[in-house]
């Protein structure tokens, strides 16, 4: 399973600072539309506390985060929808990550804006309205394929058909599908088959100047305060490109001069995990620690077949130690002797933390 954010935005909104900085990549980043025309993938490790204590008791030779993917796509114009710019492009690409992160300019600078004047709350609306749009004629198209049948009297395309006209109404008020409520596992179904952009979760990020009294951001929040159910994060793009530039060790003393305790893009990434619903477990072999990456609610032996095709065709059990027992007890060899390790079957989901060892056969 490969999970990946898009960042997205307008042209010259910062995305391709952010991006670098993020991944320690050199996306080229310029002061006109469209310098990001084939997207840029970038992998970055999640921090993990958990996995550096782990490695404190274990000490293994290597130690090997988690890792998220994210994708920097082409800036969108207004009329994207119907191929404007990029439009097209930009659609294509970002039917294909799991989540979005919304970069909004929010920073006042020489780099022109694309509408010549910065405005979060017009910056939002255009992006929005486009994706809408694209949701819109997406859903029509299924609608219009739909109708025929349902008019030959079929039960279950006319339930679908009603379904599409629901959501057709919900998208033309200006309402991300993401806030519609689908009824029915039919529905839910129907829903998840047509993939709409605005389905997708969302975290906005609102690209500030550390030298702005930063009105702007008062936009951002307005926005998604009365419109959206997503959270926000603001962030310093310039800075954090230039401290990407630094040492770990240099960076954060310039941080803490600073007064903030963590990098923007820490807080990015920790939050883009969690907007994914993902969880993290742990395996180990005495010489490598690694962190590992899944969807909430992910079973045993699709959790092993992260690690192997192998392990997930010939699961036979999971042996579980939870992260604070482990903690607790000081080695796995004492996790045992007190009778903390759990043996788990096909059916365990594996939860947040947990140290797995998977047993299969060949």
């Amino acid at each position: 399973m490969s999970v990946s954010c898009g960042i997205v935005g307008l042209p010259n909104a910062g995305k391709s600072t952010i991006f670098n900085a993020l991944t320690s990549s050199k996306a080229l980043v310029a002061d006109y539309p469209f310098t990001t025309i084939d997207p840029n993938i970038g992998i970055v490790n999640v921090p993990d506390e958990r996995l550096m204590r782990l490695a404190e008791i274990i000490r293994p030779q290597r130690v090997i985060p988690s890792t998220l993917k994210f994708i920097d796509i082409a800036g969108l114009v207004e009329g994207a929808c119907k191929g404007e710019g990029l439009g097209n492009k930009f659609l294509a690409n970002i039917r294909e990550v799991d989540a979005i992160i919304h970069v909004v300019r929010c920073f006042e600078s020489d780099l022109p804006h694309v509408y010549g004047k910065v405005d979060p709350r017009r910056d939002i609306d255009i992006v929005n309205l486009e994706l809408i749009l694209a949701d819109l004629e997406t859903v029509e198209r299924r609608k219009n394929r739909v109708e025929k049948v349902a008019k030959s009297g079929n039960k279950e395309a006319q339930v679908e058909y009603r379904f599409l006209d629901c959501l057709q109404e919900h998208l033309s008020r200006g309402s991300s599908a993401r806030l519609f409520n689908p009824q029915g596992e039919g529905e839910r179904m129907a829903f998840v088959e047509l993939n709409l952009l605005t389905a997708k979760s969302v975290l906005y990020l609102a690209n500030l100047s550390d030298t702005d009294k930063n009105e702007n951001l008062v936009g951002v929040l307005e926005v998604i305060s009365k419109k959206e159910d997503a959270e926000l994060i603001s962030i310093f793009g310039k800075l954090e490109s230039e401290l990407s530039e630094f040492t770990e060790d240099e960076a954060r003393g310039l941080l803490n001069e600073m007064g903030y305790s963590e990098s923007g893009l820490k807080r990015l990434i920790t939050a883009s995990y969690k907007l994914l619903d993902l969880i993290t477990f742990y395996t180990t072999n005495e010489i490598e620690l690694r962190a590992w990456s899944i969807r909430r609610g992910t079973k045993a032996p699709k959790a092993a077949g992260k690690i192997h095709s192998d392990f997930e065709r010939g699961f036979i059990k999971a042996e579980v130690m939870p992260y604070d027992d482990l903690l607790r007890c000081g080695s796995d060899t004492r996790v045992k002797e007190l009778g903390f390790l759990r043996i788990e079957g096909k059916d365990y989901e594996i939860q947040d933390g947990n140290m797995v060892y998977f047993r299969f056969k060949n």
